[in-house]
């Protein structure tokens, strides 16, 4: 069975000693208290409920799938998982960094990051779960009425109910604008939505005592303008607040998928259900926008959890399995009577686990130094500051979502690889990670889309390019200054220029 270790000492290497998030965060008034040993605490006992908790869970999970109930359309989620949830509502981690005037505890973006690879690493089915919920969360806090902030926000905070993202439909994934679920104004303002939703990650199940579905539907009225720009976003709950009456929002199926089986995909059906406007009329995308962009921040964390979790099983095993010689020692006629050793002094087991270890690592470092952007551009007193950071999270969001799970799909790949033919038998848990792994370069925009996003708008549309360039400029003068060797620095420099290059060219 895998085991999992929160790598807890490069994660206070990363947040502390490289990004220095305390003092980065210093003119912050909202994270006055987050110090070194705040930071440390936090990540203590998150490691201990991915370690302890949810890392069992993982293998019943994939076992086990989620049993879809057709007489009450209703979803039973694996062995453990119902428990696990509420443990994790009880220790508050639900609310990290929610907004204190709605239970949260106000912490940075940054600290939830390192919660979210901790959770991707132990049981990422289970981490989608709260995920969707927090994306959900975010989009209201944004774009919702004071009505609707004061009913969902606090149960979102709390854990006690979820949310979803209720966007594809089976003619329609990445083309929104072909969107047919339509809404229909009641008059008591609100809306009856009606049409089918797929692939709904998280859409029915039995940990929460509601779900909240953002969905996105045509509002049937002539003057509607056609494809996208005439989509709008609606909240529409399982359950009506304050009445405890069932909305016609139903679970029609779950999906049998290749992966990550203890996440329920729904197949949803609204059948007149009622909804409320979120945001303007028309400008659903905008609205949605929110939720997206942070599903494919944390997707990159799941391939960067995937990653870290592989990595470790990969390791432990190679440091146990004995066969052959090292190389240097295949010489002489004693050769063959000599032991057999660790199959980490195999030249080519080495070199697939230093290949996952550093893209892991590095990887970390973009994430939490993305995530740490992300908090300066949503609190920082200055606005030239906060728009700044703003630029950079916006060009690095498709290629965190892209490279990682690019990475992770390779990287788990690898770590099976050095397993032999133990890593293709699903006792030692690694084909999981790479079915789960597979997933990720799809979901939340193909990759394929990410970079149609970040050529098209981020780069030649919005022009966000130069602003990372002068940081990595800013940083380069730096290293060189404070004495690192030409040999990182060098190749750092030429490829710089080569996207500038190709940038130009395009």
């Amino acid at each position: 069975m895998p085991t999992y270790k929160a790598p807890l000492d490069d994660m206070r290497f990363v947040l502390n000693e490289v990004l220095g998030v305390q003092k980065q965060l210093s003119g912050i008034k909202d994270f006055e208290a987050v110090d070194t040993a705040t930071i440390n605490q936090f990540l203590n006992e998150v490691a201990k409920m991915a370690e302890e908790v949810l890392m069992p869970l993982n293998a019943i999970g994939d076992r086990e799938g989620c049993v879809y109930d057709r007489a009450t359309k209703t979803v039973k989620t694996p062995t453990g998982f119902k428990e696990a949830y509420q443990q994790f509502c009880q220790s508050g981690l639900t609310a990290v960094s929610c907004d204190p005037k709605y239970g949260g505890l106000g912490m940075p973006v940054v600290l939830n990051t390192a919660l979210s690879e901790m959770f991707c690493s132990a049981n990422l089915a289970f981490g989608m779960y709260p995920g969707l919920s927090h994306g959900a969360y975010n989009a209201l806090h944004e774009y919702g009425t004071d009505e609707q902030k004061d009913t969902y926000l606090p149960k979102l905070v709390t854990g006690e109910w979820s949310g979803t993202m209720c966007l594809t439909e089976p003619q329609c994934g990445t083309d929104l604008g072909l969107i047919k679920t339509k809404a229909v104004k009641q008059a008591d303002g609100s809306y009856a939505i009606t049409g089918t939703k797929i692939f709904i990650s998280s859409g029915e199940h039995d940990m929460t005592s509601n779900i909240c579905h953002l969905v996105l539907a045509r509002i049937e009225d002539p003057s509607t303008p056609p494809g996208i720009k005439g989509i709008s976003l609606f909240i529409v709950p399982k359950f009506m607040p304050g009445k405890n009456e069932r909305n016609p929002a139903y679970c029609g199926r779950i999906e049998e998928k290749m992966g990550i089986h203890g996440n329920s995909t729904c197949e949803m059906n609204f059948e007149g259900a009622k909804g409320t406007l979120v945001g303007e009329l028309h400008k659903g995308m905008r609205a949605m926008f929110v939720m997206m962009n942070e599903a494919r921040l944390n997707v990159g964390l799941q391939g960067l959890g995937l990653s870290e979790v592989a990595y470790q099983n990969g390791l432990i095993y190679a440091l146990d399995r004995r066969q052959g010689q090292p190389i240097q020692d295949k010489i002489g006629d004693d050769a063959l009577t000599k032991p057999a050793t660790p199959i980490i002094n195999h030249p080519d087991v080495r070199r697939e686990l230093l290949s996952i270890k550093s893209a892991v690592e590095a990887g970390r470092m973009l994430a939490y130094w993305v995530a740490l952007q992300l908090d300066i551009s949503l609190k920082h007193p200055d606005e030239k500051t906060k728009a700044a950071a703003k630029k950079l999270v916006d060009l690095l969001t498709p290629i965190i979502k892209a490279h990682f799970t690019d990475n992770a799909v390779d990287n788990t790949n690898s770590a099976m690889q050095v397993f032999g033919g133990h890593g293709y038998i699903k006792e030692h848990g690694m084909e999981q990670f790479n079915r789960d792994a597979r997933i990720t370069r799809i979901y939340e925009g193909t990759n394929g889309i990410q970079g149609l996003d970040l050529i098209g708008r981020k780069v030649l549309m919005q022009n966000l390019l130069p602003a990372y360039l002068n940081q990595l400029q800013a940083d380069l003068k730096k290293a060189r200054k404070s004495g690192v060797s030409s040999a990182f620095t060098k190749p750092v420099q030429e490829a710089a220029a080569i996207l500038v290059k190709t940038t130009r060219k395009l």
